[in-house]
C-alpha cells in the first residue's frame, strides 16, 4: 500500500471534517472529552455472546423508498442503467455539504447545525452527508439538501460518516446481521452493517439515488473510535458489506494518516478513494490525486479542499470521461 514517507510521524492539528470539518492535510485530531456516549469497549464487546444475526437479504428491512435507490444502485429492475451524463475532458469542481449546512440549531445537541454557505455556483456536482455526525443519526436538513440540488440542477452523490457504537447500540444491532454474533467481531460487523441499512432508509425518504456510497474514514469528535484499530475495523468491514450487498458501490473518504489511526493497516479491498486535503488549495487537492496520497490503495477519484468556509472538490484526471459512475442526475 502506497504511503506517502513521513505520514505516521509527521502529525498536525485536526480542524474539520467532512462538510464544513475538514481533516488538515494528514493531521491527527485532538481528543476532545466525551460526555455523549459510553463507548463498547473490546471487552464490553465479549460480554454476552449471542446467537447468529438475523438480518434476512439485503433490502428485508427496507422501506419501499430505500428498496427504490437499492434498485437504482443495482442497475434497476435487472438491467444495466446507462448513465445520460455526458463524457468530459479536463477537471470538473463540485462541493459536499451535510449537517454543518442546516440551520443554526437543528440537529443533535453534540453536532448542531451551523448555517455554513451553500456550494459556490461553480459547483457542478455536490456530495450529500447521510448521517448528523456519529451512525443511525440523520442529516437533519438532508431533504432540503436534496431539493437545493434539484432546484440548482447540479449532480449529486452520497457520504456517510461511520462510527464506534456505545454500549446500548451494540445491543441493540449486535445480533442482527450476517455475522456471527457469538464473537466480540461479529457483533461489532453486524452494527456497521445496520449503519449502512440505516443510511440507506436515510437516502430512501428523502429521495436521494446515487450510484456510490463514500465511507467516511476519520475521527468522529465526541463520538470517538475505540484504541483498537482492528475493532474499529470490523465494524468499517461491516458498513462496507451493508452498501454493498444493497447493490451500492463503495468508496472511502479519509487521508492516509486518518485512516490509518482509525483501522491501522486494515483494506477495503482497493475501492475508490475521495482524498482530503484540507484548508490548502484546488492545486493541494489535484496533487492528493497521485500515488503517494493512496489511502488503501484504490483509484483517486476526487481531491477535496477548504476555501471561502466551504468544501470545495475536483475530480481527478480521467474521472470526467464518465460522470456516471460516481454522481446521479436528478430529471
Amino acid at each position: 500500500m502506497a504511503r506517502r514517507a513521513g505520514l505516521a510521524v509527521v502529525l498536525l492539528l485536526l480542524t474539520a471534517g467532512c462538510a464544513g470539518q475538514e481533516p488538515a492535510v494528514d493531521a491527527t485530531p485532538t481528543t476532545p472529552s466525551s460526555t455523549a456516549t459510553t463507548l463498547a469497549t473490546p471487552e464490553d464487546a465479549t460480554d454476552q455472546p449471542r446467537a447468529g444475526g438475523d438480518a434476512g437479504d439485503p433490502g428485508a428491512d427496507a422501506s419501499s423508498l430505500a428498496k427504490q435507490a437499492e434498485k437504482y444502485a443495482q442497475g434497476g429492475m435487472g438491467t444495466t442503467r446507462k448513465s445520460d451524463i455526458a463524457p468530459r475532458d479536463g477537471e470538473v469542481l463540485g462541493a459536499d455539504i451535510s449537517w454543518p449546512q442546516c440551520p443554526k440549531g437543528m440537529g443533535i445537541p453534540e453536532k448542531q447545525g451551523q448555517g455554513m454557505p451553500m456550494p459556490l455556483p461553480t459547483a457542478e456536482y455536490v456530495v450529500l452527508g447521510l448521517t448528523n455526525g456519529p451512525g443511525f443519526t440523520p442529516n437533519p436538513c438532508l431533504a432540503d439538501q436534496v431539493q437545493w440540488a434539484r432546484d440548482n440542477e447540479v449532480l449529486v452523490a452520497a457520504y456517510a460518516v461511520s462510527s464506534f457504537p456505545d454500549r446500548k447500540t451494540l445491543e441493540e444491532y449486535g445480533a442482527d446481521g450476517p455475522y456471527d454474533a457469538s464473537t466480540r467481531a461479529g457483533r461489532l460487523k453486524n452494527v456497521g452493517y445496520q449503519q449502512a441499512r440505516f443510511n440507506i432508509g436515510t437516502m430512501g425518504r428523502v429521495g436521494l439515488l446515487s450510484p456510490i456510497v463514500w465511507i467516511d474514514v476519520e475521527p468522529v469528535p465526541v463520538f470517538e473510535w475505540s484504541d483498537d484499530v482492528k475493532a474499529n475495523a470490523a465494524v468499517i468491514e461491516g458498513v462496507a458489506r451493508g452498501y454493498v450487498d444493497a447493490g451500492f458501490k463503495i468508496g472511502v473518504y479519509s487521508t492516509p494518516s486518518l485512516y490509518e489511526r482509525v483501522v491501522g493497516d486494515y483494506s477495503l479491498g482497493g475501492v475508490p478513494e475521495w482524498r482530503a486535503a484540507g484548508q490548502t488549495s484546488r492545486g493541494e487537492a489535484l496533487d492528493r490525486c497521485g500515488p503517494d496520497w493512496s489511502i488503501q490503495g484504490g483509484p483517486s477519484v476526487m481531491g477535496q479542499w477548504v476555501e471561502q468556509q466551504r468544501d470545495q472538490n475536483i475530480t481527478c484526471p480521467g474521472i470526467a470521461k464518465d460522470l456516471g459512475l460516481w454522481f446521479h442526475r436528478f430529471r
